[in-house]
């Protein structure tokens, strides 16, 4: 589905975005929502589904709305918009797309179902408004991703590797497969330590059971299971396919391993990471801090795999790399907020090398005379570049003596 954000913005123009879908993408919207005003001006939006007005309210921030008949001076749009969408929606049902001719109008039910199937097929692609910074728009999208989105049974099942064979095997969304999840995220908790979110692609997971992290081959006990509601959380005793999850204690897992029964393993599919494009050097404001700031640096690095820690061993420097200038800032910002460590930032130092450029001769006699036959040798070295990158070689030859 799409959504065009950032409609109270100064230029914000809807359709022009919803002709945009069509030349750049080449796909076919189904618009089922009209702004109500516009840039500064905007307040709401029409839902062509319920032909129903729904107003913001600026004092709550968008947390309530009123719906309400559609204004006067856009009926005749919204009729118009109405149109195209029934007519699109129900080529997806033969029998609702006839009795629509035959001059019966869909209800809400049967029209949601088309936007469904055709959504699912990927013959059109649902197009919603709002502005998410004030929160207009933000329920509608919610329920429309409910509504209108595959759930965990309309996907194809998930394929990965057999641990002791290395074959190739399907897991389906099914309550009655063998348990396998992916861990996606690792989040620190000030409460509850560190969070690990699993995707449950098949099986049933129950709190207090023992699972294989059959990428590193540890064994994992699964304590509290937390269902994640932004800033709350519900404990759960029971998970099924399909569903997201939070972990809590799992000391082997990190993003991108596989959970899986222990009585048949599988590998899921594995999470590749780019290489960082940028780095910096980091260093605690205060001698007191290097150590909180090695445990914040660690941290960070364990829920972000895209941030990378390393140490410069020829400049002693703390390096952090990331994927942009605002991702490191981030990371920065972070750890003075939640690790209360206080940071300096700056260029890496650059360890200059000098090499060979040129052969070069000595010859040097030693002499010493105190009695006795004395000592005398001849010394010469012979300095010479070599081809880049091949090393250091060292040849040593002596001729006659004693």
């Amino acid at each position: 589905i799409c959504f065009v954000n950032k409609m109270d913005r100064t230029g914000a123009d809807f359709f022009r975005c919803v002709d945009m879908i069509v030349d750049r993408l080449g796909a076919t919207p189904l618009v089922t929502q009209l702004p109500i005003g516009a840039e500064a001006g905007f307040v709401g939006l029409i839902d062509l589904i319920s032909m129903k007005a729904i107003i913001w309210k600026d004092e709550t921030l968008g947390a309530e709305f009123e719906k309400s008949d559609i204004p006067d001076d856009l009926a005749d749009q919204a009729a118009e918009y109405r149109k195209q969408l029934v007519e699109t929606a129900l080529e997806q049902d033969d029998a609702a797309l006839e009795a629509y001719l035959e001059g019966q109008e869909p209800d809400e039910e049967t029209l949601n179902k088309c936007i469904r199937s055709g959504t699912i097929a990927g013959d059109f692609v649902p197009v919603l408004l709002g502005s998410a910074f004030k929160n207009k728009g933000v329920q509608p999208l919610l329920d429309a991703v409910i509504s209108y989105l595959p759930s965990p049974t309309d996907v194809p099942a998930i394929k990965g590797i057999k641990v002791d064979s290395e074959e190739e095997i399907e897991r389906k969304s099914s309550d009655d497969e063998s348990f396998s999840a992916l861990a996606f995220k690792i989040m620190n908790d000030s409460f509850v330590g560190s969070l690990t979110f699993i995707r449950i692609y098949s099986g049933v997971l129950e709190a207090g059971t023992s699972i294989m992290n059959t990428v590193k081959g540890k064994r994992e006990r699964v304590g509290r299971m937390l269902l994640m509601h932004s800033n709350s959380r519900e404990d759960v005793k029971e998970a099924r396919a399909g569903d997201i999850l939070a972990l809590a204690g799992l000391k082997d897992t990190t993003t991108g391993d596989t959970l899986s029964d222990a009585n048949n393993q599988v590998i899921l599919e594995c999470m590749e990471f780019p290489d960082p494009v940028i780095e910096i050097s980091v260093e605690p404001k205060t001698q007191s801090d290097q150590e909180k700031m090695g445990v914040a640096l660690n941290r960070l690095a364990a829920e972000d795999p895209s941030f990378r820690v390393t140490s410069d061993i020829e400049s002693g420097q703390t390096i952090i790399k990331g994927m942009g200038e605002l991702h490191l800032e981030i990371i920065v910002d972070r750890m003075l907020r939640e690790f209360q460590v206080d940071a300096n930032i700056g260029q890496p130092q650059v360890a200059y090398r000098e090499t060979i450029s040129k052969n070069a001769d000595v010859d040097y006699t030693h002499k010493k005379q105190t009695g006795g036959h004395g000592q005398f040798a001849r010394v010469k070295l012979r300095v010479e570049p070599l081809p880049s990158g091949s090393g250091f070689e060292f040849e040593n030859k002596v001729v006659g003596g004693n």
